[in-house]
């Protein structure tokens, strides 16, 4: 089978490193959305099952037919908004299921309908790069913040990344990992506590469809997830040089939501964080070979569906600033390449900083996140600067 051919330890690595970096920076959030409609241990089980089991299935399989490194995720700003409104609202479970539903099925229409990549297509290069750059800029920020709490865990992850850059640059990130959980080891820093061994099991909960629920949580939802979710997705693609057929792969994305949303999958879209990971050079030199990343790390959301809390105990054993530091060492070379690619036309490096520094911010407006409003304000930036001017000399 040609996947064996093009599998390595580095692109294993790096669909692992996906996978540790996008539990443990979330699922607490998940945890707190579930709660918020009043979820049973059981219930908390089924929504990693099904979030699980519809991360896998979406990622592994488009990335095995097109043998691209597709990556799919679930929508953290939106299970912060589930997390807030459910609370708020008072809404329960079913009523929950009903808006899961619903915001699927908007996502199913602007997939099929093409809508999302016809936007998509509209905005600059320039800007997509530098959106992509904040985005992940954050984690690179975090990386050396976390020095402040674990700062010779950090200083020995940083040298170790140097020196593997310089020695064996195709296994920098995997000797970094492997140093660094030794360390860990020796110090006893893991927090073997919350692991709890055994399989899931799926708990279904008949949806309940309400007008209340559509608009406090369905549509929120929904709006969230494209903006602060898809719209970086999609920049990752492109800014990594893969030819994906978008549009198929979000409705994908809404179809596995609207069947697995009454056992718990609120929202599934396409990643930036993790996809940058898996679609570097880290990954594997050879493009055409980094699809393995993301086969590895759709093939561990299918383990951490079928044994999600034991999982997700072991993912969240890891210490913190382990977590963003390698995240940040292993994205990197996506943001020197993100920033590269945005400041390289003169004519719109402004707008492509303004994009940047707003993404970068993270500020919120409307629950709305940055991703959404960096690219409004590039785009404004650009409008004003080039409006009836002709092209520069």
């Amino acid at each position: 089978m040609q996947f064996f051919k093009d599998f390595s330890l580095s692109a294993f690595t790096a669909g692992f490193v996906a996978v540790l970096v996008g539990f443990t920076s979330s699922v607490a959030i998940v945890f707190q959305a579930a709660l918020a409609f009043g979820a049973t241990p059981a219930q908390v089980s089924s929504w990693m099952w099904a979030l699980g089991i519809g991360m896998g299935v979406c990622t592994v399989v488009p990335a095995l037919v097109l043998r691209q490194p597709v990556m799919v995720a679930w929508s953290t700003p939106g299970a912060a908004v589930l997390a807030t409104a459910g609370l708020a609202g008072g809404f329960s479970m079913a009523q929950a299921v009903g808006a899961f539903m619903v915001a699927a099925a908007l996502t199913v229409l602007v997939g099929a309908t093409g809508w999302f990549e016809k936007i998509m297509n509209r905005i600059p290069a320039a800007l997509a790069a530098a959106l992509l750059a904040g985005v992940l800029g954050r984690f690179g920020l975090q990386a050396f913040a976390s020095a402040q709490t674990a700062l010779p865990l950090v200083l020995l992850m940083l040298a170790s990344y140097l020196v593997a850059r310089r020695l064996v640059p195709r296994y920098a990130v995997v000797v970094t990992l492997v140093i660094a959980i030794v360390f860990i080891a020796a110090r006893a820093e893991f927090a073997w506590a919350g692991i709890a061994f055994g399989i899931t099991t799926p708990v279904f909960t008949a949806p309940e469809f309400s007008v209340a629920a559509i608009v406090s949580l369905a549509i929120p939802l929904f709006v969230v997830t494209m903006a602060s979710q898809n719209l970086p997705g999609v920049a990752a693609i492109r800014a990594a040089g893969y030819d994906m057929p978008i549009s198929k792969i979000i409705t994908l994305t809404g179809v596995a939501t609207l069947v697995l949303a009454p056992f718990g999958a609120f929202a599934l879209n396409l990643s930036a964080i993790t996809a940058a990971i898996c679609m570097g050079r880290e990954a594997h030199p050879d493009p055409a070979r980094r699809y393995t990343a993301a086969v590895s790390c759709g093939a561990i959301y299918l383990v951490i569906g079928i044994f999600g809390s034991a999982v997700t105990g072991v993912l969240t054993a890891f210490p913190k600033e382990l977590v963003t530091a390698i995240a940040g060492l292993a994205l990197l070379g996506t943001i020197g390449n993100g920033l590269a690619m945005a400041m390289k036309d003169e004519a719109h490096r402004e707008p492509a900083l303004i994009t940047f520094l707003v993404t970068l911010s993270g500020v919120v407006v409307a629950g709305i996140g940055s991703a959404f409003w960096g690219v409004v304000a590039g785009a404004v930036a650009l409008f004003v600067q080039n409006y009836r001017r002709g092209p520069a000399r």
